[in-house]
C-alpha cells in the first residue's frame, strides 16, 4: 500500500491545526467498518503527515463509523469538523458524512476528486448556498495558499455539538471497490472555513476569481476591446424585413403578425404575409446583472466598486416564495452588467447598447426579443418584440402549495376582471399600432398545479379550503350543488362527512385525494380545473382583443401546468406559450395533444447551461461543457421546427447571471449568450447562428 499510494501523496501539505483524533493512530477512537475494510499500513505523505486507507466494497451503503472509545466529543457549537482526506482512485468518489449526537444527525454529501490530500470541512450547523444569497455554491475543492479545501456548502439536519457520539463515512452502493485515505480529524470554532469558501469570489469586472476561461478578461482595456468587437455577419437572403421566409409560399398578408396553418404545419406569419419561425431571446436588458453586496462584502475583491452609479437598494424579504431561505436578500446591490456596459460604451450607454445588442442578435440570426426585454427596443423597428401583461391587484388568490412566484389569481373575482383591464391598458399603451409587436404574454409561470403525485388537484383543493367569501370556492360549490344536488349525495360520492352544504362551504374544508373507491372526486376536480382555467384565459383574451384587436395573445408562459390548463390556453390564446427545460420539446409537453387541439405552441423559455465559464450554476437543463451547449441547442431547435406545431423557441437568457446570484432569487448560472462582461461566448454563438440560419433565420 505504501508503494501504491506514494505517487498520489507527493507534494501534499497538511493543516497545522491541532487534531482531536488521528485516524492513522486511532488510540482514542473506535473505527468500525461495515462493508468496508481498513488497511493497517500507514501511508505517508511527502510532508510527513500520515493517512490510513479505507476500501469501501461494492455493497449497500458501505461505511466506516468513527466514535470515541467512551463518552462523547465536545465540539464547538458554531464550528466545523475538519477531516484530512484523499481519494485513492483516479476518478471522483461520492462521500456521505453523518455526524451524530444522541439521535440527532447533521449530514452532507460531497464529491472527493482524485489528487493530493485535502481538508474536508463540515459545518456543525445546517447551511446551504441560499444562506449566502445564491442558489449554487462555489466549486470545490479550492486552493487557499498551499492548502486544498473541500468545504461542504450544503449541510442538513441538527446536532448537539457538545455531545458528538459518532461520525459515519459512507457512500452509495459502489459498482467496484473504492479506496479513500483519512488522516487527522479535528474541529475549528466559528466556522471560518465556510466563510472562507465564499470569500473573494468576484473581481472588479464581476468575474469569478478562482478559474479561467477563454472569454475572461484581465483589465478594463481588454474588456473594451472584446465587448466592442463586432460579430461577423454575412449577408442574409430569403427574408422579408420582419424575418419572414420569402423562399416559402406566401401566406395571408394582414399588416400584423398572426398565425396560419399551411398543410400540416402551423406558422407565425409576418405583417407582409411570410412564414415566420420565432427565434427569440429572453431578458435582453441592461438591468439583469444586479446582485446584493450589502452583508456579503467579503465575497468581492473590491466592494467599493458597488458604490458607483450602477448601484441601489432593494428589499426582497417580503417575497416568501422565490426568496425563501435566502439569507442575503436586501440592502445595497451592484449592477455588474450595467457597470461593464458603461465601461465599454460611456456614461449613458442605453442607445448604443441597444444598437450593439440588436446587431449581435441579427448576426446570430435571431428575429425576436422575448419576454422581460427592454421596452426601449419597441421603437427600434429592426426586430420583432413581445410585451408582458402583468396582472396585479387586490383580488382573491388561491394557494397550490407551489407559490414560488406567488399564489394563483382568482379569475372568478370581479376585482380580477378590473385588474386585467388595467394591466392590458398599461401593456398596450403606445404599441397597439406597431406592426413589429409579435404579441402579448399574460402573467408568467402561474402555479396551476402543486407538487407531488396529487399536485394536479392542488388548485381545486386550495379553493375548497378557503372560506365562503372566496369567489373561486363559490364557483366550485355552485358546480358541486348542480352536479350532486343534496349534500348527502355529494358526501357519499366523495366519501366525506358532510350533512349540509354549509359544512363544505366553511373555511378549512379538507378535500380528499381522488381514489378508485370514489371516482367522482377526480371527475369533479377536472371539471372545476377546466372552469378555473377557462375563466382565466377567456377573461384575458376578451379583454386584450377589445383593447388591441390586431396583435396575438401568446398565452401564459406555462411552466407548472395541468392538462386542463393547456386545453384552456389552446382554446382562448392564439398561441400557447410553454416554458420547459428539457432536452427535447416533446419531453416538456404533449406535442400529440396539441396536434389534436390543432393549435400552435411556442417554447418561450429553454436553455442549456454549463459550469465552465464562471458562474457556478449550470442552469435548469445542465450539460457537461460549453461545447455541449451548442449541440444541445441544435437538437432542441431542430426538433421544434420538425414538430409542425411549434412556431418558435425563445432562449433564456441573453446575459449570464451574476456569480453571487441575481437579486430576484439568487440564481447564478452560466446560461447566457454573453457573459456578465457583455462579451459573447464565441463558440456557442457560432453554433447558435448555424442552427438559426437553417431554422428560419435566413440563408
Amino acid at each position: 500500500m505504501r508503494t501504491l499510494l506514494s505517487f498520489l501523496l507527493v507534494g501534499a501539505t497538511v493543516s497545522a491545526q491541532a487534531a482531536t483524533v488521528d485516524l492513522a493512530h486511532p488510540d482514542a477512537v473506535r473505527m468500525t467498518p461495515k462493508g468496508a475494510s481498513l488497511d493497517p499500513t500507514i501511508c505517508k505523505a511527502a510532508d510527513g503527515s500520515e493517512l490510513v486507507a479505507v476500501t469501501f466494497q461494492p455493497s449497500p451503503s458501505p461505511s466506516l463509523v468513527i466514535a470515541p472509545k467512551q463518552g462523547s466529543w465536545a465540539w464547538p457549537a458554531n464550528g466545523a469538523m475538519r477531516l484530512r482526506v484523499q481519494n485513492g482512485m483516479p476518478w471522483p468518489v461520492t462521500l456521505i458524512v453523518d455526524i451524530a449526537s444522541n439521535g440527532k444527525h447533521i449530514m452532507t454529501t460531497v464529491g472527493v476528486p482524485p489528487g493530493p490530500p485535502q481538508t474536508l470541512s463540515v459545518s456543525l450547523k445546517p447551511t446551504s448556498p441560499r444562506a449566502f444569497g445564491m442558489q449554487v455554491g462555489p466549486p470545490m475543492p479550492f486552493d487557499e495558499g498551499r492548502e486544498k479545501w473541500l468545504v461542504a456548502t450544503a449541510v442538513e439536519g441538527q446536532v448537539d455539538a457538545g455531545a458528538i457520539t459518532s461520525v459515519t463515512l459512507s457512500m452509495p452502493q459502489p459498482g467496484a471497490a473504492q479506496t479513500l485515505l483519512f488522516g487527522k480529524l479535528d474541529t475549528v470554532a466559528d466556522d471560518v472555513d465556510l466563510r472562507q469558501a465564499y470569500a473573494v469570489l468576484v473581481d472588479r469586472s464581476g468575474q469569478y476569481t478562482r478559474s479561467a476561461w477563454p472569454e475572461k478578461v484581465a483589465n478594463t482595456e481588454a474588456l473594451k476591446q472584446r465587448a466592442n468587437a463586432l460579430p461577423a455577419a454575412a449577408p442574409v437572403k430569403g427574408l422579408d424585413q420582419y424575418g419572414g421566409r420569402t423562399d416559402l409560399p406566401a401566406l395571408q398578408k394582414t399588416g400584423w403578425f398572426h398565425t396560419q396553418k399551411q398543410g400540416n404545419r402551423w406558422w407565425l406569419v409576418t405583417p407582409e404575409g411570410h412564414a415566420f419561425f420565432s427565434l427569440g431571446v429572453n431578458a435582453v436588458n441592461m438591468t439583469d446583472g444586479r446582485t446584493y453586496v450589502q452583508g456579503r462584502e467579503f465575497m468581492f475583491a473590491d466592494p467599493a466598486v458597488a458604490n458607483g452609479p450602477f448601484s441601489g437598494t432593494s428589499d426582497s424579504r417580503s417575497d416568501a416564495g422565490s426568496q425563501r431561505e435566502n439569507g442575503m436578500n436586501h440592502g445595497r446591490w451592484w449592477d455588474i452588467y450595467a457597470n461593464n456596459i458603461a465601461l465599454t460604451l460611456g456614461d449613458h450607454p442605453e442607445a448604443a447598447w441597444r444598437k450593439r445588442t440588436v446587431d449581435r442578435l441579427k448576426a446570430w440570426r435571431f428575429n425576436t426579443l422575448g419576454n422581460w426585454s427592454d421596452p426601449g427596443f419597441a421603437g427600434d423597428h429592426r426586430i420583432a418584440y413581445t410585451v408582458p401583461i402583468l396582472i396585479h391587484g387586490d383580488f382573491n388568490t388561491v394557494s397550490t402549495g407551489y407559490d414560488y412566484w406567488g399564489r394563483m389569481p382568482d379569475p372568478f373575482d370581479p376585482r380580477f376582471v378590473k385588474a386585467t383591464e388595467a394591466a392590458v391598458a398599461a401593456a398596450s399603451k403606445g404599441v397597439r399600432d406597431d406592426p413589429w409587436l409579435l404579441g402579448y404574454f399574460a402573467d408568467n409561470e402561474l402555479a396551476w398545479a402543486g407538487q407531488g403525485p396529487q399536485g394536479r388537484w392542488a388548485l381545486a383543493v386550495g379553493s375548497l379550503a378557503q372560506g365562503p367569501e372566496s369567489p373561486a370556492k363559490q364557483a366550485f360549490l355552485a358546480y358541486l350543488k348542480k352536479t350532486h344536488g343534496e349534500a348527502a349525495a355529494f358526501a357519499k360520492a366523495w366519501g366525506v362527512e358532510a350533512s349540509s352544504w354549509d359544512q363544505v362551504a366553511a373555511k378549512g374544508f379538507k378535500a380528499p385525494d381522488p381514489s378508485e373507491a370514489h371516482p367522482a372526486v377526480a371527475v369533479d376536480y377536472i371539471a372545476f380545473l377546466k372552469l378555473y382555467a377557462g375563466q382565466y384565459f377567456r377573461t384575458v383574451a376578451q379583454t386584450l382583443k377589445k383593447a388591441d384587436p390586431h396583435h396575438l395573445f401568446l398565452g401564459g408562459r406555462l411552466a407548472v401546468r395541468t392538462p386542463e390548463t393547456e386545453e384552456a390556453s389552446a382554446t382562448y390564446a392564439d398561441v400557447t406559450s410553454i416554458n420547459t427545460y428539457t432536452d427535447l420539446p416533446e419531453h416538456g409537453f404533449d406535442v400529440a395533444e396539441f396536434r389534436k387541439f390543432d393549435k400552435p405552441v411556442m417554447i418561450t423559455e429553454f436553455h442549456f447551461g454549463s459550469a465552465d465559464r464562471g458562474p457556478f450554476g449550470n442552469g435548469v437543463a445542465a450539460v457537461g461543457s460549453e461545447d455541449e451547449r451548442g449541440k444541445a441547442y441544435a437538437r432542441f431547435v431542430d426538433a421544434a421546427v420538425a414538430s409542425g406545431v411549434i412556431v418558435g423557441t425563445h432562449w433564456f437568457q441573453y446575459v449570464d447571471q451574476p456569480v453571487t446570484g441575481r437579486i430576484l432569487d439568487g440564481e447564478n448560472s452560466h446560461i447566457g449568450l454573453v457573459g456578465i462582461t457583455d462579451i459573447p461566448f464565441e463558440g456557442f454563438t457560432r453554433a447558435v447562428t448555424d442552427v438559426n440560419a437553417r431554422s428560419g433565420g435566413g440563408r
